[in-house]
């Protein structure tokens, strides 16, 4: 089995590092675009031609799936990437989780990139799926930036703006950015209101993996041995996964159970 996933940058390593817990066997190939990140600012035509530059360069590896490992590509390039690839490659886009955090009640905020951040796209997901709970939309400036770099102080001044336009009622974040979901128990501790019940987290990484292997018709085998092989492409290039990555988890594990060939 072989899984891809794709990224301006190592936002991806959360789905990655999901994919690699629930398939310790499959090869990973992680498309990059180092020489393009960051995805966000740019237009939506632009942001499209670079995603799908990074998902044909991971398709010539002949992946069974390819996962799009970031919520701002899913809004502005799916449709495309979907349209180039499949019915060949499946592509499983990274969507916010607001469906679930709405089943829990609410307020409900969503920290996600400026590009995102009152979108159509992220309207129409809280419109379609917010059930009635109170969704405030939160943009993070500069954090996913800060996230690639593992730029301690940037991240803290990142979190720490964002955590001032979340309102004080919430009891639910969603994090709108796969590179959020690096820095999850800090964008908690942010948040977390002294005496209030603690705050739940939705991410999307697990559901993301979770749905990329039933597309395939595969089930999790966490058991399974961990022989999976992990090539990284940078702007289409083969190279060593990024040093920023081994700041977080994610990265770490990744790095330790499967060296980057």
């Amino acid at each position: 089995m072989k899984i891809a996933l794709m990224d301006s940058g190592i936002g991806l390593l959360a789905a990655t590092a999901a994919v690699r817990r629930l398939r310790p066997d499959a090869d990973l190939v992680l498309s990059l675009d180092p020489e393009g990140m960051p995805w966000g600012p740019r237009t939506p035509e632009d942001l499209t031609e670079r995603a799908l530059a990074v998902a044909e360069a991971a398709a010539a590896h002949r992946p069974d799936v390819l996962i799009v490992g970031c919520n701002t590509a899913t809004v502005h390039a799916l449709t495309a990437l979907r349209a180039r690839l499949e019915p060949a490659l499946p592509v499983i886009g990274t969507v916010p989780a607001i469906k679930p955090a709405a089943a829990g009640g609410g307020p409900v905020a969503i920290w996600a990139t400026p590009a995102t951040t009152g979108s159509p796209y992220q309207r129409g997901l809280i419109r379609d799926f917010a059930d009635g709970v109170e969704v405030a939309e939160v943009p993070c400036w500069g954090l996913a930036e800060a996230v690639e770099r593992a730029d301690e102080a940037a991240i803290d001044a990142a979190v720490a703006a964002a955590a001032e336009l979340t309102p004080a009622e919430v009891t639910t974040v969603v994090l709108g950015c796969t590179h959020y979901e690096l820095v999850a128990e800090r964008i908690r501790a942010a948040v977390q209101r002294p005496g209030a019940p603690a705050l739940v987290l939705h991410g999307s990484a697990g559901a993301v993996a979770a749905q990329a292997l039933r597309r395939i018709g595969s089930r999790p085998d966490p058991a399974a041995e961990p022989g999976g092989t992990v090539t990284v492409l940078l702007s289409g290039r083969e190279g060593p996964l990024p040093a920023s990555a081994l700041a977080y988890a994610e990265g770490r594990l990744l790095s330790a159970v499967s060296p980057v060939r």
